[in-house]
């Protein structure tokens, strides 16, 4: 993924959740992922499926059960 989609796909992402501190950065050594990013916080991962010549994304989050602590 370039920098034009990468840009895309965290614009659309600002859009769907009104938040304007999602990032939507490279990750090192892969082209086909970008890590999303809520200020400094890591909270998933956008893949992409290039298969048939048609592109979709998959965006992943994980919870951890320590994460649902007060």
């Amino acid at each position: 993924m370039d920098k034009t989609e990468l840009l895309k796909l965290q614009n659309y992402l600002r859009r769907l959740f009104n938040n304007a501190n999602i990032k939507v950065v490279p990750r090192p050594r892969k082209t086909d992922s970008a890590e999303v990013m809520i200020g400094d916080e890591f909270v998933g991962i956008i893949s992409l499926d290039d298969e048939d010549g048609d592109r979709s994304y998959a965006f992943n989050m994980s919870i951890l059960d320590v994460d649902l602590e007060d």
